[in-house]
């Protein structure tokens, strides 16, 4: 299906490019990794755009199978490839469930800047995503954009234009980005996280167990201050030191799981050169899609004489906080938070990065709580990186299984460990229920304050 305001190519598009093309030879997949496919089907389940559409060449042995046609010569890089490679959420649900160790995940990385280089979008798709990356990994362009947000709620604009009728005659990107805006007070979209944290915990523990570095964000510094916060909180009172240096800028992760490669790497590069001379202990992050970029710094780099060495050590240093907290014996007593909460995995801390058991071992740590699997917890909840806005239908029939599996579990609130998560689950939710981090939770267990 193509649509005027989906991201799919349209084909008629003065713009395209001539039939015929393919893939360049700028690491493009590797015939290696795409003959590991033996096409057993254990994937199709697993897929959430192969759940919705039931069409083979949107499930992950299906665009495998495209990789191979067009990587020989057999099949163009036409709009009808693009699209189904546009439709991969990029979750990596298939490489959990891949019973031959089908590397899809690289697949998929290489095919993504392919497209970015070889095929012609159409304008109003060109404009839009570069919006998205023009705002978004841009902290200092986000504070006045969520300063307008919280004046466009506050004053009544948005009951309004739903009242009136005229934010569903919007776009359908337009109309997901409009739903999906956060409500952030002023005051925690103009904070920043302190530079430098001390260790706080008790007096009879050392100084400080670890140094650790911690990354911001981007989308999470400004619209998710208060996780970052808590995130602070809790490392300090369980006895480590943080330093999160003001210049650190975007990590790439964005860029590179849309196929803006060459972003990727100069933000790459960036923050490998912010954090290496801190001599920290390890460099926390509490977003799931920035972790699993993070962690594959040494992958981007390879090529790189200068960065090889350096991003394999920094991705080595790299932990989600929940891994971190996980490594570490509590120091902090944990009050008692009697709450029944419903746990969302996110796809790039649980597919990706491959943890799982962390995030339940730190919230198995307070007294009370109860925390619930979500059915079909390894299906995506449709946000995937910036996927809900250039997909929007297909984001949004997810969205609203993932709520709806949500509710069947009857929980006073929801956890989830990625900002995208957060907006996507509450959106679909329709705020009916808090939707917070876990470390949200932890910090407030040990300040024995509630949660929501």
């Amino acid at each position: 299906m193509i649509s005027p305001h989906g991201g799919t190519p349209d084909p008629q598009s003065p713009q395209g490019p001539a039939q015929g093309q393919g893939f360049d030879a700028h690491d493009p997949p590797s015939p290696d990794l795409i003959s590991d496919c033996v096409h057993c089907g254990f994937c199709l389940p697993a897929c959430p755009t192969y759940a919705l559409t039931g069409e083979e060449m949107n499930s992950p042995r299906g665009r495998i199978y495209q990789m191979k046609l067009i990587g020989e010569g057999e099949a163009p890089l036409d709009a009808a490839a693009v699209g189904h490679f546009d439709n991969c959420l990029g979750c990596m649900a298939c490489v959990t469930a891949c019973p031959s160790g089908v590397q899809y995940d690289r697949l998929i990385q290489s095919v993504r800047p392919q497209i970015e280089r070889n095929w012609a979008r159409t304008r109003a798709d060109r404009a839009f995503r570069g919006l998205i990356f023009r705002l978004f990994p841009y902290p200092r362009r986000l504070r006045p954009a969520a300063v307008l947000g919280a004046l466009y709620q506050r004053l009544g604009v948005r009951r309004l234009l739903k009242r009136t009728g005229v934010t569903g005659r919007l776009p359908a990107r337009l109309r997901a980005l409009e739903a999906l805006m956060p409500d952030v007070p002023l005051r925690s979209a103009l904070r920043r996280t302190p530079e430098r944290s001390p260790a706080r915990g008790p007096a009879s523990a050392p100084a400080a167990r670890r140094t650790v570095g911690m990354v911001t964000g981007c989308v999470q510094q400004v619209f998710f201050a208060h996780v970052n916060e808590a995130t602070v909180r809790v490392l300090t009172a369980e006895g480590c030191d943080v330093v999160a240096p003001r210049e650190q800028g975007c990590c790439g992760a964005l860029s590179e799981h849309a196929g803006r490669e060459e972003e990727a790497v100069v933000r790459a590069k960036r923050l490998i050169e912010t954090f290496e001379d801190l001599e920290v202990d390890a460099v926390v992050v509490n977003v799931a899609g920035c972790g699993s970029a993070l962690k594959e710094y040494g992958r981007l780099l390879a090529g790189d004489p200068e960065f090889a060495e350096r991003a394999e050590w920094f991705a080595a240093k790299v932990r989600d906080i929940s891994e971190l907290l996980a490594e570490l014996p509590p120091l902090a007593p944990r009050h008692p938070v009697p709450a029944r909460l419903a746990h969302h995995e996110a796809c790039h801390l649980a597919h990706a990065q491959g943890v799982r058991r962390a995030p339940r071992e730190v919230l198995s740590a307070v007294p009370e709580l109860e925390v619930v699997d979500i059915p079909e917890s390894d299906m995506c909840c449709g946000s995937a990186g910036v996927y809900n806005l250039v997909q929007p239908e297909s984001a949004e029939e997810l969205g609203r299984r993932k709520a709806a599996n949500v509710r069947s579990t009857a929980p006073e609130a929801v956890v989830t460990a990625n900002p995208g998560c957060l907006l996507q689950i509450s959106r679909h939710l329709d705020s009916e229920l808090p939707v917070l981090h876990p470390v949200q939770v932890v910090d407030a267990s040990i300040r024995g304050v509630k949660p929501w």
